[in-house]
């Protein structure tokens, strides 16, 4: 086959049509965020809500976002950096962590709708498999789509845990256990123990062990904040565990008060008399400088 260069002329630039901008900066997946957001036209003004799970260096964001005309609207969020109020002041961005964010997410957000009696998800975590089911009589439960954004859906990563902890918290996500820890492809199967192991820090601690034995001095390097919040292999999955029960008792946001004062860059605004005085003030000194008063 003969090579033919591409010429592009003046009709090709004409046409050219520039795509959105977050995709220009690549930051939205707006193949997948079509199919996230459309609703069927038969529900009418019903929002389609989505559990947007982010993440940032030092940070774990989730978030319950629904669409309008106008932009995204949150409904309700919660961070991992909230973590240390229920005990949890290490490792908040692991997959434990990850499991917590996304428990305290659910919590949240059904005390906000007046659903947490209601739908209480499962206080007995073991890893397996669980679904909310509608009850009986009542309201059904809340209803939510995972959006990953970018991130890589490859089995055991960690916004999998924050979608395991919603779940386990009560809303109704849609979902497999194919990408959870402790999944088989093989066996079609998940490992229930491996997947608990994930959720109570387990695989952190035994790198702990395995590096404490191996290298001290990289250990202690590795793990200060947790040697220095007294955080062991032994009394890391008792940590969750209680991490676990605190969410459930009161997930609630509490506001940081900020004691600092105020600082004012610019001039406090003055009064209707104040300014008065400031301008017969003026024309005094005018007077008295140029001697005619």
């Amino acid at each position: 086959m003969v090579f033919v260069k591409v010429v592009k002329n003046k009709a090709y630039f004409k046409r050219f049509q520039v795509k959105y901008r977050r995709r220009r900066e690549g930051k939205t997946d707006y193949y997948a965020r079509k199919r996230l957001v459309t609703q069927d036209k038969n529900k009418y003004n019903s929002p389609k809500y989505r559990l947007v799970v982010r993440f940032t260096n030092k940070d774990v964001i989730a978030q319950i976002v629904y669409s309008k005309l106008e932009g995204d609207h949150t409904m309700v969020a919660a961070y991992s950096h909230e973590l240390p109020k229920y005990g949890v002041k290490v490792g908040l961005t692991n997959h434990a962590a990850c499991y917590c964010t996304g428990l305290l997410l659910a919590r949240r957000l059904l005390t906000k709708l007046n659903l947490a009696d209601a739908y209480k998800g499962t206080e007995e975590v073991n890893g397996e498999e669980f679904h909310v089911e509608e009850n009986d009589d009542g309201p059904r439960p809340f209803r939510a789509y995972l959006d990953v954004g970018l991130n890589r859906t490859t089995t055991g990563a960690r916004l999998f845990g924050v979608l395991k902890g919603a779940v386990d918290g009560g809303l109704a996500i849609p979902h497999t256990s194919r990408r959870f820890p402790g999944y088989n492809e093989e066996t079609k199967s998940l490992d229930a123990e491996v997947h608990r192991k994930y959720i109570f820090g387990g695989h952190v601690a035994e790198y702990m062990d395995m590096l404490q034995e191996e290298d001290q001095t990289f250990f202690n390097k590795q793990f200060a904040s947790f040697v220095k919040n007294n955080v062991t292999s032994e009394n890391m999955e008792q940590m969750y565990k209680n991490a676990h029960a605190a969410i459930r008792k009161d997930p609630s946001h509490t506001k940081k008060e900020n004691d600092k004062p105020h600082k004012r860059y610019g001039r406090k605004k003055m009064s209707l008399q104040q300014r008065k005085d400031r301008v017969r003030q003026k024309k005094a000194a005018f007077l008295k400088a140029n001697d005619l008063s």
